[in-house]
């Protein structure tokens, strides 16, 4: 098959101070990944590498420079999930992981169980070659300065200017017809302890099955959980009909563009609430929809070509 590959960097309201860095991030993070897919390479890999550019990069929530909760204390979720067995591998409220994407890979190939968080993913992480990081490592001054004026006033939006938000993902299909998901994130700002939003839960920020599509998701978690978003859009791929209600008069769409939009229209109308998603269908086709002002993503046209937004 052809391979096909799809990222995002957030969902949110990226001001225009932003926009070249999330760019540069974007493009960085595909040439990763597609590097990988052009040559052979496997999906899983691709989604891996991807992401760890995004999570290493502070322009986005996710790894170093993620938002602090209320103890001023980073605490990092990521999942994995491969198509082909259904099987997902993910890491919750880790927070002595540099790059929690490796770490969720490490739980899709090597435990029996779907999900580990908190120490006892640290503690597995050491058990399987991941060297454990100073939390102080992940936390990056802006953030800091963020969470101290939250502490002062109340949290707020303004405090965190240039970056709101930030979650990060990957979608990628391989020569081998390899379909892999992934979604990495730092949470919201000023979030309580413990606490774990969509981006790790199987079905609400992240879901790849084989004989429908992949799906990555950023924006809002507990409105993207309450609408189970990854996997409604998947489900969605079964059959246009079920698509005829969420429709709205446009031009002429892709299949995976049709799904996008209704899964975003659905956020907005049952969960009123914002946020955003990458997807490829079966067959490696992209697309990506958001409502809010801006969101970061690229993909990799039929051309060989990138395409990054914003």
């Amino acid at each position: 098959m052809k391979p096909s590959l799809i990222i995002h960097g957030g969902a949110w309201n990226i001001p225009d101070q932003a926009v070249e860095d999330c760019r540069a991030g974007i493009r960085r993070a595909l040439e990763a990944g597609w590097k990988i897919l052009s040559t052979g390479g496997s999906a899983t890999d691709a989604v891996e590498s991807s992401i760890v550019i995004l999570e290493d990069d502070p322009t986005f929530d996710a790894g170093f420079g993620a938002h602090l909760n209320t103890e001023g204390r980073v605490q990092l979720d990521a999942i994995v999930m491969d198509g082909k067995t259904l099987k997902a591998g993910a890491v919750a409220a880790v927070e002595r992981i540099r790059n929690p994407i490796r770490l969720a890979r490490q739980v899709l190939e090597h435990s029996e169980h779907m999900m580990i968080v908190a120490a006892g993913a640290e503690k597995f992480a050491v058990e399987h070659g991941i060297a454990l990081c100073a939390p102080e490592e992940l936390i990056h001054e802006r953030e800091r300065a963020a969470w101290g004026r939250c502490l002062e006033d109340s949290h707020a939006a303004e405090h965190h200017v240039g970056h709101e938000s930030g979650t990060v993902g990957a979608v990628a299909l391989d020569q081998h017809g390899h379909l892999v998901a992934g979604t990495s994130t730092g949470g919201t700002c000023c979030k309580l302890p413990g606490r774990v939003g969509d981006s790790p839960l199987i079905g609400c920020g992240c879901y790849a099955d084989a004989e429908a599509g992949g799906v990555s998701c950023t924006g809002h978690g507990e409105g993207i959980m309450k609408i189970v978003m990854a996997k409604m859009a998947t489900d969605l791929f079964q059959g246009r009909s079920v698509l005829v209600p969420h429709r709205e008069e446009a031009g002429p769409l892709s299949f995976a563009q049709e799904v996008a939009d209704a899964c975003v229209r659905k956020l907005a109308h049952r969960a009123h609430t914002t946020g955003g998603l990458i997807l490829l269908d079966r067959e490696g086709h992209p697309a990506a929809a958001f409502n809010t002002p801006r969101m970061a993503y690229g993909y990799i046209e039929a051309s060989g070509a990138f395409r990054i937004a914003p």
